[in-house]
């Protein structure tokens, strides 16, 4: 059987996954597929994410690989579950590929954590203020392109509306809500906005005010992904060109720890939503 090319995000990460464990077990891949009895080139397929593999298959390589971290297993066997395709899958062809990648993994996440330093989170960016970010992009999108944008960031935030929303917090530092995107009326709309979704069971929205000074993750804007579990977080980050993902565990120590000392300096909730009151009555 031919190879299928790998469109899911998550089938490329149990591949590497997979490949991670047989190099920790000191493994080449032709002693790898020897012990499971299959080919070389079928190892090599199931690491490439050109093959997919089944669940009774990766336990078998778990135990080839001497991995006995049962949580870890079960996410990996969810990770190699069938899924439909999800609805991000609509813009398959027209938007680039890592904007559905990050799609597919927060659609699948447990717990989301942002931290974002130079605008408003896009999870929780109204269509004006994130249409008026896509018009500043260079070069310039085609009204087409900035749409299909818009639209796909607002369809990104159903995660938010769903009966058993994702848990989800967002870290944003106080220069971000005072730049008036859009202009003055849409920056009010954007602000009160916050407040609304503050409310709301599972949204923690928490500032980092300027009296703060420097503080640590100064210039970062960054998405934590939150798997199963830890091993199998992703971490998102914001660059020019569209978002690079992370996945190497030395990286996702990092930003765990950058994570909590941003929280360490941020208001608390309710001392946040007094300071968006305060900006948005000075508007």
């Amino acid at each position: 059987m031919a190879p299928k090319t790998a469109t899911s995000a998550r089938r490329i990460r149990l591949g590497t996954e997979l490949r991670r464990l047989r190099e920790r077990a000191g493994l080449s891949v032709t002693e790898g597929a020897r012990q499971l009895g299959v080919s070389q080139a079928q190892l090599s397929n199931i690491e490439a994410s050109r093959f997919g593999v089944s669940a009774d298959r990766l336990r078998a390589l778990a135990r080839i690989y001497r991995c006995s971290d049962s949580a870890y297993l079960d996410g990996l066997t969810e990770l190699a579950g069938e899924r439909k395709s999800g609805w991000w899958e609509t813009f398959r062809e027209v938007l680039p590929a890592p904007l559905l990648d990050l799609a597919e993994i927060e659609h699948h996440a447990v717990r989301l954590q942002a931290a974002n330093t130079a605008h408003i989170p896009g999870l929780l960016q109204l269509a004006d203020h994130s249409r008026a970010i896509f018009e500043q992009a260079v070069p310039e999108f085609s009204r087409r392109d900035l749409e299909l944008r818009v639209n796909f960031r607002l369809q990104r935030q159903a995660l938010l509306d769903q009966d058993d929303p994702v848990p989800y917090q967002a870290i944003i530092h106080d220069a971000a809500l005072r730049v008036p995107v859009g202009g003055t009326a849409v920056a009010k709309r954007q602000l009160e906005h916050l407040l609304t979704q503050s409310e709301r069971d599972g949204i923690t929205i928490r500032v980092i005010p300027f009296t703060i000074g420097a503080y640590p993750g100064s210039g970062q804007t960054f998405l934590h992904l939150h798997g199963p579990v830890p091993r199998l977080d992703t971490v998102s980050l914001d660059q020019s060109h569209g978002p690079a993902l992370v996945e190497a565990e030395a990286e996702l120590d990092t930003y765990r720890s950058l994570l909590q000392r941003m929280e360490s300096v941020a208001l608390p909730p309710e001392k946040t939503r007094d300071f968006i009151h305060s900006l948005v009555t000075a508007l």
